[in-house]
């Protein structure tokens, strides 16, 4: 008896599939995503995100550890800006902001090693 799961080749077309957009009630904004994968197992995922030129996701930690690949613009984070072809992973709690620039739009995959959580420092606060 195989008591190996059985699983499925996934593939996505990112150039045929809408931006949904996601609400961040508390920056009052909506982001553009297409998920690619979440991964039921371990609560991975992977999301293509872009965020409009000046648009900043504020201060704020994740539980869960995650990274950015750039694909195009230019992504601001307190650990400096970073175009297309490069990759930045963040650990597990840190403090953190990351955004687009003033001057153009990023687009970038962003992965996470678990299921993705997100606290603002804003929200910390009124607590």
């Amino acid at each position: 008896m195989n008591d190996k799961k059985e699983t499925e080749c996934i593939i996505v077309n990112t150039n045929d599939m809408p931006w949904m957009l996601v609400p961040i009630p508390e920056l009052n904004h909506q982001l553009p995503v297409k998920p690619l994968l979440n991964d039921p197992d371990t609560g991975m995922l992977i999301k293509k995100i872009k965020y409009a030129a000046g648009f900043t996701n504020t201060w704020h930690t994740h539980n869960c550890a995650h990274g950015m690949y750039i694909l195009d613009g230019i992504l601001n984070t307190h650990k400096g800006n970073f175009g297309p072809g490069e990759f930045i992973w963040f650990p597990e709690g840190e403090r953190m902001f990351h955004g687009a620039t003033q001057e153009v739009d990023v687009t970038f995959l962003f992965i996470t090693n678990k299921p993705f959580d997100i606290h603002f420092e804003q929200n910390e606060a009124d607590e």
